[in-house]
């Protein structure tokens, strides 16, 4: 049996800050990506939400919630939380009914209301919650923690803020071009240093905003896209959702302990080059064989992080790469062409399955301005909070 699924369509609602329910922006993302795959909403056989749980009640369910919403018709519904790993949760939840014959057509779908400002924790007291003990003990928002990463970069590695601040520039030179993108104007790395510091050394324009937005996309079995006419659709190859390995040697915020290291040597890489390893094992490829990658930078400087966790180039070299434009459109392996979250910004259950959005009209060569010209494969990198994995490769 092949491990792969076809992606027969994708859509999205424009990220943005709209006031409305995310039940909304969800049904439209659905909707369009229904409409891509040429499907009618009768013939889903599964339906499989990522879940959003500052809205309430719907959220929890978000496969239901969406279901209901588009019309109850009998298809199955799952509901799924890994924190910004949710989509990448979803879509191989879906991936896995295809394959083990559950469902042929499985919609994926995320969206979110994300309150203004910082992600704060939810009410009441819990200590047991490592992320409640960060902003309570610490005082640690995300940026705080962003912040430190960035410091770490610069003791170990040289990087500087003007380095960041290229992130930035680029990122937003490609989420100008793209009708999704919240923040839709180019910045100069003189907009960037002139921005208010947030989190030393980060400025504003360093760090990814809070949003409201949707994505989704229609799976499906690869029999059923060849009788539906899509005999070289995108595939989806590989999806990782590895967690860490003991001993933990690094701290990796919001959790504020480590593993012990006295018994059991460190791991030779980080959680976060175990993910996207996991994926290239499954998917066959390696980092040289990438067209794209579409990675989680919730700051400028974790960009440069995961440069390095996805292979584009050794430790402490992300920096050189964005120097040389190696990761901008026309570069020899462009990241984030989609514009990435600093042009999105944070609408946590739906930014997976976006990424997995731009590989498939990349992959497909519909992307319009921001077209990498001969894209045949390309792969997602994300982190949810305490141990989730999220990484996809999808090829044409």
């Amino acid at each position: 049996m092949t491990g792969d699924v076809a992606v027969l369509g994708a859509g999205m609602h424009p990220w943005g800050k709209w006031g409305r329910s995310f039940v909304e922006y969800g049904t439209t993302a659905a909707r369009a990506a229904l409409a891509d795959a040429g499907i009618d909403w009768q013939q889903v056989r599964s339906v499989v939400g990522a879940d959003t749980v500052r809205c309430g009640y719907p959220g929890y369910v978000a496969g239901a919630t969406f279901a209901q919403a588009l019309g109850w018709q009998g298809a199955r519904v799952t509901s799924v939380y890994a924190a910004c790993a949710s989509g990448a949760q979803a879509i191989n939840t879906a991936r896995s009914q295809i394959l083990a014959g559950m469902a042929d057509v499985v919609l994926v779908v995320g969206a979110d209301s994300a309150p203004k400002g910082f992600f704060a924790p939810a009410g009441g007291d819990r200590p047991d919650d490592p992320d409640w003990l960060r902003f309570r003990v610490l005082g640690a928002t995300n940026p705080a923690y962003f912040g430190l990463y960035a410091r770490r970069r610069m003791a170990l590695y040289g990087d500087t803020p003007e380095d960041f601040a290229l992130v930035k520039v680029k990122n937003a030179a490609a989420g100008a071009l793209n009708p999704n993108a919240r923040y839709r104007r180019t910045v100069s790395a003189e907009d960037v240093a002139a921005s208010p510091v947030v989190a030393d050394p980060l400025r504003l324009l360093d760090i990814c905003a809070t949003s409201d937005g949707a994505a989704a996309l229609v799976l499906c079995s690869m029999d059923f896209a060849r009788r539906h006419g899509a005999a070289d659709p995108v595939r989806i190859r590989a999806v990782s959702t590895v967690t860490p390995t003991y001993p933990k040697a690094v701290l990796d915020l919001p959790d504020i302990a480590t593993d012990s290291a006295a018994v059991v040597g460190p791991s030779p890489r980080s959680f976060r080059a175990s993910i996207a390893l996991a994926a290239y094992e499954e998917a066959g490829i390696g980092p040289d064989d990438l067209s794209l990658a579409e990675v989680y930078d919730l700051s400028t400087a974790l960009e440069l992080e995961w440069y390095e966790d996805i292979g584009l180039c050794g430790a402490g070299e992300g920096a050189k790469l964005v120097r040389e434009g190696a990761t901008a459109l026309g570069g020899r392996v462009p990241v984030n062409v989609s514009g990435g979250l600093a042009s999105f910004g944070e609408a946590v259950p739906a930014q997976a399955i976006a990424q997995v959005c731009e590989l498939t009209w990349q992959l497909r060569g519909a992307a319009g301005e921001r077209q990498i010209p001969g894209a045949r494969a390309g792969i997602t990198a994300n982190q949810g909070l305490f141990g989730h994995g999220s990484a996809v490769v999808a090829v044409r």
